[in-house]
């Protein structure tokens, strides 16, 4: 493996960031050791659990099976980016108000997904976020909280819509 490092700019969590990654460096690996956001989980590194979920350009990736310098000139975002300061989004106050997780592990890759999900469509029906969520494995609950979450949260965010009441 070669030794030379690939300079690369990318928005991570809504800030500019740098940093000088090996050609073969995973995406999680520079997110949680450089930068010490430990809210992506890793767990497979196989691209199939869904724990070390995180946006890139407002899609949700498997940060295990990308490369860090695929980053370059993108916007990143991680659980940790998601609120805005002390204030939870309201996917991370739905997950807290429905019980939509038990051990945590799979939380914030659950959370960036359904943040994709809703971004995509925000009214969506149970069997849609049902399917949607598919992706993600939860190893504690039976998902029924992990959707009554996800439609809460679109509930909340559908109303703070400008226009709706």
């Amino acid at each position: 493996m070669s030794d030379r490092l690939i300079p690369i700019r990318f928005r991570l969590n809504g800030q500019e960031c740098e940093a000088e990654v090996k050609p073969h460096e995973l995406l999680i690996d520079c997110v949680r050791d450089r930068f010490g956001l430990t809210g992506t989980k890793r767990s497979c590194d196989i691209e199939i659990c869904g724990a070390c979920t995180v946006l890139l350009n407002g899609k949700a990736v498997s940060s295990c099976a990308l490369l860090a310098f695929e980053a370059d000139g993108k916007e990143l975002l991680t659980i940790e980016g998601l609120a805005q300061g002390a204030k939870l989004h309201p996917l991370q106050e739905s997950f807290i108000e429905c019980g939509g997780f038990q051990c945590g592990f799979c939380t914030p890759g659950m959370i960036l997904l359904a943040k994709a999900l809703l971004d995509e469509n925000p009214n969506p029906t149970w069997k849609e976020a049902q399917e949607y969520m598919d992706a993600n494995l939860c190893r504690c609950t039976g998902y029924q909280m992990i959707i009554e979450s996800i439609l809460n949260a679109a509930e909340k965010l559908n109303r703070a819509r400008p226009g709706n009441k």
